[in-house]
């Protein structure tokens, strides 16, 4: 979003204000009234659930991309993987966040479920509100694995730190992730546009995202 900011406000006269949190926080707090004039979720469930709600109309609702799921440690060389995971004698805690607030917690449950590691887990899981605190406890060492955003394991700041596998995509329901506008003024238009500019496009697909379209 940093990357996407910087591009829109290099075009255009509006600046932009991001507010961060799960999915699942934003939605309740644009239910509440919260004056957002757009809503990038991590998931679709929740900007459409606004739509049928009536605080939105449907005609502002389009899927941006699809993100993936990463197991991610801050240790070098490991060899992570399916075996990896399936071994828990690798590891002791694992991160994820929280799957009733967040898109990419309910892919990680997913993954355990598939792989049959639920019961084995259930007291190892460290949980975090939100995606960004899933990967704070593995990037600070009180998680030794985090099931995380590919796009997080790809972030410029961690060049050449830790391991990283991508989750197959058949262990899992697919990623998609939704915009809502939530209001007509201009900016809101105008950024809701340029989320669908090559230049977004080519950022999304350099920090580890899929395109609506070209996703499995």
């Amino acid at each position: 979003m940093q990357r996407i900011e910087q591009a829109f406000e290099g075009t255009s006269e509006h600046e932009l204000r991001i507010i961060r949190g799960s999915s699942g926080k934003h939605y309740a707090q644009i239910r509440n009234g919260a004056p957002f004039d757009i809503f990038l979720s991590a998931d679709q469930l929740r900007p459409r659930r606004l739509v049928e709600e009536g605080v939105a109309k449907e005609s502002g609702l389009a899927t941006y991309a699809q993100g993936q799921l990463a197991l991610w440690s801050r240790q070098n060389d490991l060899q992570l993987g399916r075996e990896y995971l399936l071994n828990t004698d690798n590891y002791r805690v694992i991160a994820m966040a929280n799957p009733r607030l967040a898109p990419y917690g309910q892919a990680a449950r997913e993954v355990f479920s598939n792989l049959g590691l639920e019961s084995l887990l259930s007291e190892r899981l460290v949980m975090g509100e939100n995606i960004a605190q899933a990967f704070q406890f593995a990037f600070s060492g009180n998680a030794d694995l985090g099931l995380v955003a590919y796009s997080q394991a790809l972030s410029p700041n961690l060049r050449g730190q830790g391991s990283v596998w991508l989750v197959p995509s058949e262990l899992h329901q697919p990623i998609k992730q939704d915009m809502l506008i939530l209001s007509d003024s201009t900016a809101a238009l105008e950024f809701a546009s340029f989320m669908q500019d090559d230049v977004v496009r080519e950022i999304l697909l350099s920090s580890g995202y899929l395109l609506p379209e070209i996703a499995p």
